[in-house]
C-alpha cells in the first residue's frame, strides 16, 4: 500500500527483453536505506518487485499484463519516473490509499500554466466515470492529486510548484499517456451499489441487447 506522495525520481538506465516481459534497471537514491531484494516500489504508480539492487540502482521485472495495462512500454533509456516505497505502519497518511495497481491509461488533452501552477486536463475510459468525483482523489503516474472538476470521462487537476519540481509531471504535454489509479474507496462503493441492485443490472443488460 502506498500514499501517492513521491519520495524521489529515478532514471531508467537499461531496458532488457526477457522472454515475454521487460527488465528495467533504475538509477535512484533514497534518503535512508539500501534497496532490498523482494521489496516493493511504486514506479510511476506501478507496484513492482525489486529483483536485484545495489546502492545506486535497482532492477525490476515488468510482466506482459503490466506492459499492456500501463505506460511501461513507452519508457526509454533516460526516462524519468516517480518512485515511492510502501507505507510504513504508523506513518502519516498525507496523500490517500494507493494500491499500485493501475486501472487505466489516461491521455493528456491540455497542459496549461495557471500562474506558477499547471492545470492538466485528462481523458480516460468512460467505463470508469463513476469512480471520479469532484474534490475526490486520483493518482496520476503515482502522484496523489485532487480532482478539480470532472465532466463525463474528462477530469482536471492542478499541479502546484512543489509537485512540478519533485515529480515527472512537469514534463507532461498534450497527447502524452499517463498511468491512472482511481480511489480504492470509490471502487468498493460502486461495487457495493452494483451488488445491491442485481435487478437493475439485469434490466440494463436486457436494454443493451435491444429488449
Amino acid at each position: 500500500m502506498f500514499t501517492g506522495l513521491i519520495e524521489t525520481t529515478g532514471k531508467i538506465k537499461k531496458i532488457s527483453d526477457k522472454n515475454n516481459y521487460l527488465v528495467f534497471d533504475i538509477e535512484a537514491m533514497f534518503d535512508d536505506e539500501k534497496h532490498k531484494i523482494g521489496d516493493s516500489v511504486a514506479c510511476d504508480g506501478i507496484c513492482l518487485t525489486i529483483v536485484s539492487s545495489d546502492r545506486q540502482k535497482f532492477t525490476v521485472e515488468v510482466s506482459q499484463e503490466t506492459i499492456n495495462k500501463t505506460i511501461a512500454a513507452n519508457y526509454k533509456v533516460g526516462s524519468k519516473i516517480n518512485l515511492e516505497r510502501p507505507l510504513k505502519i504508523g506513518s502519516r497518511l498525507g496523500g490517500h490509499f494507493v494500491s499500485g495497481h493501475v486501472d487505466d491509461t489516461g491521455l493528456i488533452l491540455v497542459a496549461k500554466a495557471v500562474g506558477d501552477s499547471v492545470e492538466l486536463s485528462v481523458t480516460f475510459d468512460k467505463k470508469f466515470e463513476l469512480l471520479v468525483v469532484e474534490k475526490g482523489s486520483i493518482t496520476i503516474n503515482g502522484v496523489s492529486l485532487t480532482v478539480n472538476s470532472v465532466i463525463e470521462n474528462r477530469l482536471t487537476v492542478n499541479l502546484i510548484p512543489h509537485t512540478l519540481e519533485t515529480t515527472n509531471l512537469q514534463n507532461l504535454k498534450a497527447n502524452d499517456k499517463v498511468n491512472l489509479e482511481f480511489d480504492i474507496i470509490g471502487k468498493y462503493a460502486v461495487k457495493a451499489q452494483e451488488s445491491s441492485n442485481p435487478d437493475k443490472q439485469a434490466l440494463a443488460k436486457l436494454s443493451e441487447g435491444g429488449w
